[in-house]
């Protein structure tokens, strides 16, 4: 006779742990050419997601929001104060197109994403990242991003 064995609790996955990342960032567009810093902090669990993007001693963009209320995107230069309900309704500067915190993370810690190429890895992925695509006008635009500090966890 089988010992009595109860069934396995459901158990709800633990909310995936946030990031925080910093990265130094280089752009050459049609706009002109720069160079500042990427601070990020993604949540991967709620969708929530922080972002800043400094440059020429000023905050030039702030994307901040999560999945349940949505993303508001500012960028003071371009005139953009924008929100949506999701990532991909918005025109991230300096970034590739992505849809979800999920995929920015999948970009950063794999360098997956449409133009993106690795240019650098180490132990914990993709170190130095180049990703080529095109501006709202439809101008040839690059970016390089290296990565500077990466903490996983609270």
């Amino acid at each position: 006779m089988m010992p009595f064995q109860t069934p396995p609790a459901d158990v709800a996955p633990a909310p995936a742990a946030p990031v925080r990342a910093q990265y130094g960032w280089g752009y050459s567009g049609a706009s002109g050419e720069g160079v500042g810093t990427l601070n990020l902090l993604m949540e991967p669990g709620s969708g929530r997601l922080v972002a800043e993007l400094h440059g020429l001693g000023e905050r030039l963009m702030l994307l901040e929001g999560d999945r349940a209320s949505g993303y508001h995107l500012r960028v003071p230069r371009q005139k953009i104060d924008q929100r949506a309900a999701t990532l991909a309704e918005l025109p991230l500067p300096f970034l590739p197109q992505v849809a979800s915190v999920e995929a920015l993370l999948r970009l950063l810690r794999q360098g997956e994403g449409p133009g993106v190429a690795v240019l650098k890895k180490d132990a914990a992925g993709p170190r130095k990242l180049h990703w080529r695509g095109r501006d709202p006008q439809g101008k040839d635009e690059q970016v390089w991003l290296e990565r500077k500090r990466w903490m996983e966890g609270k």
